[in-house]
């Protein structure tokens, strides 16, 4: 199969916690972006293979257009007005806190003036009540406690209801801007560049700027990790294994969410990043030549005699020896050049020391980046042995790693180690998952590449597909420091990219049950829409290749009962000491506050189930 058309949905996908850069230069500039081969980075960029029914009421799924595969089995879909139902897990206690945190959350000079409120009930109640009442309030609500033995009967207990957890340590360092801007600075920029005078020859986005050197700044979803050195690095990696411990240890089929910027000096993932971007683009200008510009990256297919003359045209090198280089990688074999063979070639032709050459203001070339020390190639390759220690620890637990999203300017790097550690673990089941932002332009073309490089390579494909959590900040970015804006138009573009995304994951399920896809969504429109292409598909729940995915705290009328209707459904389970998850705390009542309608439905619900035990005299019942 190849590329599929997506279709458009209207619903909200919330901010849940590839770049599609304009190349600045000529096309003979960017031709002279050609590399030189070493074996670490050519490993890091290369694309080629390496060596319990429920019980509760429920009504069948309507088609959603005439089905072009017949069903085996209609998967049902709950009801996610039963609030009878979907609350049988909570106590009224829960229920009474539930209302309360949703109630305070809603009010914007309590969260605007949340530190100022915290500092002072801390000073006020001291230490020891601050933390009761934390724990009877919001850490209660958003928290499933202080390490992993804590954690465990919360677990259990969501899991007797059919619902599984994706763990998450949510310590998080307390830093004021100024500290996290200096720290951002000083780990973004290599000891080279800082010796260079006059002009940088980096593209503006992949340039550290101290403006936006607090990368917390307008973001709510998503947790944060700033360089320190390499043994904080290493304190973050045996958190993760800890984590992943946990997850093994209370349930046979759990997640493990990691960030890749708490691994290493983020540095490297900016100057790697830089060149695939770089790589890309001059790929999408060649395909402008022969007349593909504005096709879906997987549609798009170059002819190759006539790449090999452009590419001898501009001067790379001679037309025998671009020859060579296609015929020795055995690359355009059916006469053809795509996207992931063209990253293949340049995977051969790359060297971590002097990235890429181009022409400066007189006409000479020179390196875009300047050599990394010794010390900082060091520090690469560690950061890649903490990613292998960890995928092989999950494998050895049976827990599968999630590998958060982050900003554009880090994500491709990201995106293609996730692929690196998925070409090696993912080989038996799916162990490692990638997370794809749809408020990106390029999110289509990130996850058709990949899923066309997992049927090619025959390893099984996870994602998790999200809104994105950074898009105030990436605009502010683009805007202010002056690149294109890669985030997509509008509101509806993204819930159209969001649903062409899903589309075609779904529809490679049903093709080849490789293909693995979390659905993370709080809104009940969306999941509902999810559900109701399963049906169309015949993809049935115990199939157990779509997951849902919601935090903890949150949208229990939609976690629950599809967990009790026997669908894989998560929840994402942030724990850790009160004081050391209060920035995480304070990210979840922003974001309840941002997200009005939803919690506004859940209170609703909420009451009326409280309502219901008052008069039914249920009041005192426990969880049943």
């Amino acid at each position: 199969p190849g590329s599929r058309g997506g279709r458009e949905g209207v619903c909200v996908v919330p901010q849940w916690e590839q770049d599609q850069i304009p190349f600045a230069h000529s096309p003979a500039q960017m031709a002279s972006c050609v590399l030189r081969p070493r074996r670490l980075f050519t490993r890091l960029c290369s694309t080629a293979a390496p060596s319990s029914p429920s019980k509760h009421k429920t009504t069948p799924l309507p088609p959603l257009r005439s089905a072009r595969h017949p069903a085996a089995a209609a998967p049902l879909i709950p009801d996610f007005s039963n609030y009878r139902e979907a609350y049988r897990s909570k106590s009224s206690a829960e229920l009474v806190r539930s209302l309360l945190v949703f109630r305070l959350c809603s009010y914007s000079v309590l969260v605007d003036r949340h530190k100022e409120l915290i500092n002072l009930s801390r000073l006020v109640l001291g230490k020891w009540l601050f933390e009761k009442v934390m724990r009877m309030t919001f850490y209660g609500q958003f928290v499933a406690g202080v390490d992993q033995d804590d954690i465990k009967p919360l677990i259990q207990h969501n899991r007797s209801f059919g619902v599984g957890s994706i763990l998450d340590y949510s310590v998080e360092e307390d830093l004021t801007q100024e500290e996290a801007e200096k720290k951002e600075m000083e780990s973004c920029e290599s000891l080279a560049e800082k010796e260079v005078q006059g002009d940088n020859h980096r593209e503006k986005k992949f340039r550290p700027h101290r403006r936006f050197g607090d990368r917390r700044e307008n973001v709510f979803s998503a947790r944060t990790y700033f360089y320190a050195d390499e043994s904080k690095c290493d304190q973050y990696m045996e958190t993760f294994l800890k984590c992943i411990a946990a997850s093994g240890g209370s349930s046979e089929d759990g997640f493990s969410a990691i960030k890749l910027t708490a691994l290493g000096r983020p540095q490297f993932l900016l100057q790697f990043s830089e060149v695939l971007v770089k790589w890309r683009s001059f790929f999408r200008h060649l395909a402008v030549e022969q007349g593909q510009g504005g096709l879906a990256a997987v549609d798009t297919k170059l002819d190759m005699e006539r790449l090999q003359k452009s590419l001898a045209k501009l001067g790379i090198a001679t037309l025998e020896e671009i020859t060579h280089w296609f015929t020795g990688e055995k690359i355009g074999l059916s006469g053809t050049v795509d996207l992931l063979d063209w990253n293949n070639l340049i995977d051969n032709r790359t060297k971590v020391a002097k990235l890429f050459v181009v022409p400066n203001q007189a006409g000479e070339i020179e390196p875009l980046l300047l050599q990394f020390t010794e010390e900082e190639e060091l520090q690469m390759k560690r950061m890649l042995q903490r990613m292998d220690v960890l995928a092989k620890e999950a494998l050895k637990k049976r827990v599968r790693l999630m590998i958060d999203a982050e900003q554009t300017y880090f994500q491709p790097a990201i995106s293609r180690l996730t692929l690196a550690m998925q070409r090696k673990f993912n080989t038996e089941e799916p162990v490692i998952f990638n997370t794809y932002q749809c408020y990106l332009k390029d999110a289509y073309d990130n996850v058709t590449m990949d899923v066309e490089l997992s049927r090619r390579e025959n390893w099984y494909f996870g994602a998790k597909l999200v809104r994105g959590a950074y898009m105030a900040q990436e605009r502010k970015r683009a805007e202010e420091i002056g690149y294109e804006d890669p985030i997509n138009k509008s509101y509806e573009d993204t819930n159209a990219m969001y649903y062409r995304c899903l589309d075609y994951i779904l529809d490679e399920i049903k093709v080849n049950r490789k293909a693995n896809v979390m659905v993370a969504s709080h809104n009940e429109k969306s999941v509902a829409y999810a559900l109701r292409r399963m049906h169309e598909l015949g993809l049935h729940p115990s199939s157990k290749k779509i997951y849902f995915g919601q935090l903890l705290g949150m949208s229990d009328q939609i976690s629950f009962p599809l967990g009790q209707a026997g669908y894989s459904v998560y929840k994402y389970v942030p724990y850790g000491p009160v004081e050391e998850v209060l920035p995480y705390l304070s990210r979840r009542a922003q974001e309840n506050r941002g997200m009005v309608a939803g919690t506004q439905r859940e209170r609703v619900l909420l009451w009326n189930e409280l309502k219901r035990r008052i008069l039914k005299g249920d009041l005192f019942r426990a969880a049943y």
